[in-house]
C-alpha cells in the first residue's frame, strides 16, 4: 500500500512539474491590436503622442523585456502598461505587446 501511495505521489508531482514547466505559446500570445493609454484608445496605425518619441521613452534594453528587435526606423516605448513599437520619425504604432511579456520566459 505504501509503495502504491508513493508511486501515485510521484506521478502527481511529475505531472504538475511538467505542466508548470511547459513552454509558453510564444510571444504571439502577448500581441495586442489596441490599448488605452493617457485616457486615449490607440490601435496599430495610430500615431503615438510626441512625448513617446523623446529619448527618455526609448527602450534600449528590449532584449531584457523579452521583446523582439525593433524594425528598422522604429523603437520600443512603454505606454499604458504595454510595450509599443513606434516609428522614429512619425510615431506611427506598428506593434503592441501586453506588458506581461516582460515575465515571459
Amino acid at each position: 500500500m505504501r509503495k502504491t501511495k508513493m508511486m501515485l505521489l510521484g506521478v502527481l508531482l511529475a505531472t504538475a512539474s511538467a505542466a508548470w514547466a511547459a513552454p509558453a505559446a510564444g510571444i504571439a500570445q502577448y500581441e495586442l491590436k489596441e490599448f488605452t493609454a493617457d485616457f486615449t484608445q490607440f490601435k496599430i496605425g495610430d500615431n503615438a503622442p510626441a512625448l513617446y518619441l523623446t529619448p527618455e521613452y526609448n527602450i534600449k534594453q528590449w532584449q531584457q523585456r523579452n521583446l523582439p528587435a525593433p524594425d528598422a526606423g522604429t523603437h520600443w516605448t512603454y505606454m499604458g502598461g504595454n510595450y509599443v513599437q513606434i516609428g522614429d520619425a512619425d510615431g506611427k504604432i506598428s506593434k503592441i505587446y501586453d506588458g506581461e511579456i516582460f515575465y515571459h520566459r
